[in-house]
C-alpha cells in the first residue's frame, strides 16, 4: 500500500498556518480541527511544521506565552516529507526513526498534496489486514470469488 492510497481514502485537505501567526492562533486551530500539527506555509510554499510537541517544548517549558510568540519562533524547519509513491511501511520507518507523527506529502514540484499521520498509517495497515483475513476466510470456506 502506498501514500497516495491513504490520501485518496482520507482526503487531501491541508491545515496550515502562517509563520507570522501567534502560537495561540496555531494551537487554537489545532484544537478546532482536532489535529496534532499544522503545516507552516507562506506563499503556497512549505516552510515548516508546528506540532503540539513544539508548543510543549518551546513555549510551555520555556516559560513563554503563546499570544506573544510567533509560529516562526518555535516551528520545526527541517521537515521530513514523502512523495505519494512512498510505501506506508517506509513512512512508518521514517516516523519511528525520526520520532515524528506527521509527514507532509509533496509532489515532484514540491507542491503539498496532503499530510499523513501515524494514525492514518495504522488505520491503513489494519484495513489491509482485515481485507486479507476476510479473503483468506472466504478462500478456506470455498466461497472465494477469485
Amino acid at each position: 500500500m502506498y501514500v497516495q492510497e491513504v490520501l485518496s481514502g482520507k482526503g487531501s485537505e491541508v491545515y496550515k498556518v502562517s509563520p507570522e501567526a501567534s502560537v495561540f492562533d496555531a494551537i487554537s486551530e489545532m484544537a478546532d480541527r482536532n489535529v496534532g500539527a499544522l503545516l507552516v506555509m507562506e506563499h503556497g510554499r512549505l516552510e515548516g511544521i508546528i506540532s503540539e510537541r513544539d508548543y510543549r517544548n518551546k513555549v510551555i517549558l520555556m516559560g513563554r506565552t503563546s499570544k506573544q510568540t510567533r509560529v516562526k519562533e518555535i516551528m520545526t524547519y527541517n521537515v521530513f516529507w514523502v512523495k505519494p509513491e512512498e510505501s506506508i511501511e517506509n513512512c512508518m520507518a521514517i516516523m519511528t526513526q525520526k520520532k515524528i507523527r506527521h509527514l507532509p506529502v509533496l509532489d515532484a514540484g514540491e507542491n503539498v498534496l496532503g499530510v499523513i499521520s501515524i494514525g492514518d498509517l495504522v488505520k491503513a495497515i489494519i484495513d489491509q489486514q482485515e481485507l486479507e483475513i476476510n479473503d483468506m476466510r472466504s478462500y478456506i470456506s470455498g466461497s472465494y470469488p477469485g
